[in-house]
């Protein structure tokens, strides 16, 4: 009997240790990493496509939690998707509040292919899959989050993802990103929600193009990325910004700082200038505890190498800048 008191004991301790394992940022690998900074908790909550991590054995969204942005808990899983779901990848979760309630924004790519002509001849253009972003909605930051209608937000015959949330007077609206993979020049777009984001209002519009990247290759059949858009408002003056991520010669892949010169969601959008051009990118700002204005992105750009990085922001009214820059 006391052998097996021992034995229970040794594995409710093993099972108690491996509930508060931590992880360091430097090792977790994440791409589009996105944030949610929990007032009521004092909880940091970074959602991950379970991909990213080797070993995970599933398709769906998990998350880590932390305190201090340094240390974080291993992961649990937030969205688990059927294996019958025909889904091939997940990429980009993003979190938001809305209401009183936790929605859950997730680019799905499927592994059937959308029954359109390639845009372009050449011999390794991507595969058109079904590819766009679908909402979730939960009553915690930890799900389980189940899904708002069986059918993606974005156009069924577009190669859209990178979905996000911006309320503007009551109002929510999608921006999201028509693939470069069915445009050549992909395409920043905008759709308004219902008010209660089970489905859209309308028809998306273009807000620009990829094109609009200083630097940007210019040939007719050269690939033109829009990746990862984040709406920010700055308190100090009510400008509104838009960071989102593509790809300049030279440079890799960057972070651009645009600004919507009407100051509604609509536009439009100029500026268009790199404020992040080390391989890094698809942003998103949040604030910590204490005030101070974060960028968190993913660098490297390469895989598997990729982890998330923070940066103080620095918020002028007029533009944001990395500090020290």
């Amino acid at each position: 009997m006391k052998k097996v008191l021992t034995a229970l004991f040794g594995l409710c301790a093993m099972l108690a240790a491996a509930q508060t394992a931590t992880l360091t940022t430097d090792a977790i690998r994440v791409r589009d990493p996105f944030i949610f900074a929990d007032a009521s908790s004092k909880t940091y909550y970074l959602y991950a496509q379970a991909g990213n991590r080797a070993g995970s054995g599933y398709r769906g969204v998990e998350v880590y939690t932390s305190k201090d942005l340094k240390t974080w808990q291993t992961p649990r899983p937030v969205l688990t998707l059927p294996e019958d779901s025909g889904v091939a990848m997940v990429w980009a979760p993003e979190m938001h509040v809305y209401k009183g309630a936790y929605y859950l924004f997730v680019t799905l790519t499927f592994r059937d292919m959308l029954p359109i002509a390639k845009p372009a001849d050449t011999p390794n253009w991507p595969p058109m899959h079904r590819r766009g972003t679908w909402i979730y909605r939960a009553d915690s930051p930890a799900g389980p989050f189940k899904p708002l209608k069986n059918s993606s937000h974005t156009p069924a015959d577009w190669m859209a993802l990178d979905g996000t949330l911006y309320v503007e007077n009551g109002r929510p609206y999608m921006i999201f990103c028509h693939e470069w993979v069915q445009l050549i020049d992909g395409a920043m777009a905008l759709v308004e929600l219902t008010p209660d984001l089970s489905d859209t209002r309308g028809e998306p519009v273009r807000l620009f193009s990829a094109s609009v990247a200083p630097g940007a290759k210019r040939g007719e059949k050269e690939s033109k990325v829009t990746d990862g858009p984040f709406l920010y408002k700055s308190p100090k003056s009510g400008a509104l910004f838009m960071i989102w991520s593509t790809f300049i010669p030279g440079k890799g892949y960057c972070v651009l700082l645009a600004r919507s010169t009407s100051g509604r969601v609509a536009g439009p959008w100029t500026g268009h200038t790199p404020i992040y051009t080390t391989n890094g990118g698809h942003g998103m700002i949040f604030k910590t505890f204490d005030g101070r204005l974060q960028l968190a992105l993913h660098q490297p750009n390469t895989s598997p190498q990729e982890r998330m990085h923070l940066f103080s922001l620095v918020d002028d009214g007029t533009a944001l800048r990395l500090e020290g820059k």
